[in-house]
């Protein structure tokens, strides 16, 4: 069945809008390429999830925001994300479509390390940007969403780092959706070339309970030959926001991705985070918690691709569910003809806390090779009562109990995150939701 999508979009408006942002001829050539697909394209068809009913068609394309002059000007909520002591030196706010605050160390400067929005990167990075944009981690035809985006793509950011430059202060982007009826059609680029490293972290952040919108992002993540990079990542969009969240990576020889990713949000929300292993030697580790809750359907995908020899992928997707949250976990490991001594492993595990919550754990190993290693687990349950009884019987109270569980439950993700004060937040969020 196609799901019908009719947009207050057209040719007339993509072109409009490209032309308003200053953007290149073949950028605007792409938009409006995207926007034929989209009409003829399907839907996604997530696992076990019928995304049918759900609203991709009613937002607001556009809305400004102010800019910021102090950080002690941000809302409690979005300050919480930042290290008040240590005001961070590579920051870069979006509120809404706007930059609202944007600060680079001045040695990154000089080593021609660029973090900046990504219709600046259009103007002034434009041969950087067209070689790595929708070419190789995301493809435009993918489904209608992908084509979409493309489309109406209104915000997001370009980090390049160059050959041989080691970043050792992470670089971390704050997406505030103030506007409640605003979209984000969000793209993030983040290209590391040969034998350089970093570390980048993310936070999505929106307060819209009832007025209804969308999130339709994609993330390209490219390491190059030697390269090292960490991404850190919290979406935290409220109840009104329907998510489809896509990050992508593709690691070349001797590259690594390493991905700690947190779900918190409110909407319904489809997530996939793949990591191509395409060099010989290259590895990722992909690591998620979730925690849903209320009437929320969502669906997560992760998924490891062995294309070169020797090629490590390890995934842990952990997820807490409560009310009558349904979620479905997929894990793939997928080993191609030819990826000899690759090692694909996965662990998916769901706590319950609920009796009309619903969490599906489906691990998938898909291998075309013989001489690999391979291996999976998954569990969906309930709070082990032993660990409850035994911590109880040290005079814990049973609400504690249960918290310390949860937190330990959940501890391997959000102990990987690289910024202090977005691992606190991130505690804080799991706190709320679950209590």
């Amino acid at each position: 069945m196609t799901v019908e999508i009719k947009l207050p979009y057209d040719k007339d408006y993509i072109t409009q809008f490209s032309s308003e942002k200053n953007e290149p001829e073949w950028m605007k050539s792409l938009r409006l390429q995207a926007l034929e697909q989209a009409d003829v394209l399907e839907m996604p068809k997530p696992d076990k999830t019928n995304i049918g009913k759900w609203n991709f068609s009613r937002f607001k394309h556009t809305a400004e925001g102010e800019v910021i002059s102090s950080l002690t000007d941000l809302p409690a909520e979005i300050q919480d994300f930042l290290d008040q002591e240590n005001p961070p030196e590579n920051l870069f706010i979006q509120r809404n479509q706007s930059v609202a605050y944007a600060t680079l160390n001045e040695e990154l400067k000089q080593k021609g390390v660029i973090f900046t929005d990504i219709f600046t990167a259009l103007t002034e990075h434009e041969d950087l940007v067209k070689r790595y944009y929708m070419k190789d981690a995301v493809s435009i035809d993918e489904h209608r969403l992908t084509a979409l985006h493309v489309a109406l793509m209104n915000g997001g950011i370009f980090v390049y780092i160059p050959k041989n430059v080691q970043v050792e202060e992470p670089l971390q982007a704050i997406f505030w959706q103030e506007d409640p009826e605003v979209a984000l059609f969000n793209h993030v680029l983040v290209v590391a070339e040969e034998n350089s490293s970093l570390t980048y972290v993310e936070n999505y952040v929106s307060q819209n309970q009832e007025q209804e919108t969308i999130s339709n992002v994609v993330t390209e993540v490219i390491a190059q030959n030697g390269a090292k990079i960490s991404f850190g990542g919290v979406d935290n969009f409220a109840a009104g926001t329907t998510n489809y969240m896509n990050r992508r990576g593709i690691a070349y020889r001797d590259a690594t991705i390493d991905w700690a990713l947190g779900q918190m949000n409110d909407g319904h929300t489809v997530f996939e985070n793949a990591t191509h292993l395409v060099g010989d030697n290259s590895s990722a580790e992909a690591k998620a918690v979730v925690v849903g809750r209320g009437n929320q359907i969502e669906n997560f995908t992760t998924k490891s691709v062995h294309f070169g020899k020797d090629t490590h992928g390890h995934i842990l997707q952990h997820g807490v569910m409560k009310e009558k949250a349904t979620s479905i976990f997929n894990a793939i490991g997928k080993i191609e003809h030819g990826a000899t001594r690759s090692n694909a492993e996965q662990e998916s595990r769901v706590l319950m806390l609920s009796e009309k919550a619903r969490g599906d754990a489906n691990p998938i190993l898909l291998i075309d090779e013989d001489d690999v290693t391979a291996g999976h687990a998954a569990s969906v349950g309930r709070v082990d009562p032993l660990q409850l009884y035994y911590l109880m019987s040290r005079g814990i109270s049973q609400l504690e109990a249960e918290r310390l569980i949860i937190h330990g439950f959940l501890a391997p993700v959000v102990t990987q995150l690289p910024i202090a004060s977005v691992r606190e937040q991130l505690t804080k969020i799991i706190e709320r939701k679950v209590y």
